[in-house]
């Protein structure tokens, strides 16, 4: 006869180990809470009248009629969404190309002076932006560039340049020489590698830096405000004015946050494989 195995006991879990478990999951209930409910609650507004906005009731009679609203008179956000949308994407097309070539040039060549260049770029990552408007204003208004897209553009590149570039150069950095000197053994040179190679490898970082470029040039409020009066007016400025009779209305503002939200939710949905990539690789060398 086989010799019964002696079973194994299993350890009662600890009243205080099991406490600490139901405070982390409710420690993350809440912040979800928290996170979440203002979104929410700015949706079911979007989708209320006049009446049901000022009521907590979650049951009510969903309408379009705000979404209707704000693109005839007197809110007009149709313009708005086009000089939004142009800002935040020519931002984008000169970020990336320019940032990640700083980006590779900082990662692969060695110059006196590199680490030092790197740390002023990342130094004007730390300036308040209130600290720079007055210059800004002064200089663009000399130019003629007050209420143009070509003054938001030049402001937004100062502070989505210098974030694409560092945050490329920690991709580059991860990035093995080897593999590139393979290509150049292979007969590649420095262009084709830095197109077939290179970029591909760290394309995860390229999507990241340019989802963050567009988050800052959509969202931005502080510098548009400023330096915009009429003519080219961003989507977050206009959204200010805003309002009626019976003061600011609710129901309004809140279908022209839903359409601020939607395209990044969508951008967000799309890249969340290579957003989560970008984020854990580029960190670290």
């Amino acid at each position: 006869m086989q010799a019964e195995l002696p079973q194994v006991r299993k350890r009662p879990v600890s009243l205080s180990k099991r406490l600490a478990q139901w405070g982390e999951v409710v420690g993350a209930l809440a912040i979800i809470f928290f996170v979440m409910f203002p979104l929410v609650w700015m949706l079911l507004g979007a989708f209320k009248n006049q009446i049901d906005i000022y009521s907590t009731k979650l049951l009510f009679q969903p309408t379009l009629d705000n979404f209707k609203a704000i693109f005839a008179n007197p809110v007009l956000l149709g313009s708005n969404i086009w000089v939004s949308t142009l800002v935040s994407f020519l931002t984008v097309a000169i970020t990336i190309p320019l940032g990640a070539a700083a980006a590779y040039v900082l990662s692969r060549h060695r110059f006196k002076g590199r680490n030092t260049l790197f740390l002023l770029i990342l130094i004007t990552q730390f300036v308040p932006a209130v600290v720079v408007a007055i210059p800004f204003f002064n200089l663009f208004r000399a130019a003629g560039l007050i209420d143009t897209p070509i003054a938001l553009i030049i402001v937004y590149l100062s502070f989505t340049l210098p974030y694409a570039i560092w945050l490329l150069r920690g991709f580059f950095d991860a990035l093995p020489v080897e593999v590139e000197e393979a290509s150049y053994i292979d007969g590649c040179n420095e262009f084709q590698t830095l197109r077939y190679v290179t970029v591909p490898l760290v394309l995860p970082g390229i999507l990241v830096a340019a989802v963050f470029s567009f988050i800052s040039a959509w969202n931005e409020f502080f510098f548009a405000l400023i330096l915009t009066r009429s003519d080219s007016l961003t989507l977050p400025v206009a959204i200010l004015g805003i309002s009626g009779p019976r003061g600011p209305m609710w129901e309004q503002l809140s279908a022209a946050g839903m359409i601020v939200m939607v395209p990044i939710l969508v951008m967000s949905f799309f890249i969340r494989k290579y957003f989560v990539e970008g984020i854990t690789v580029g960190a670290v060398k």
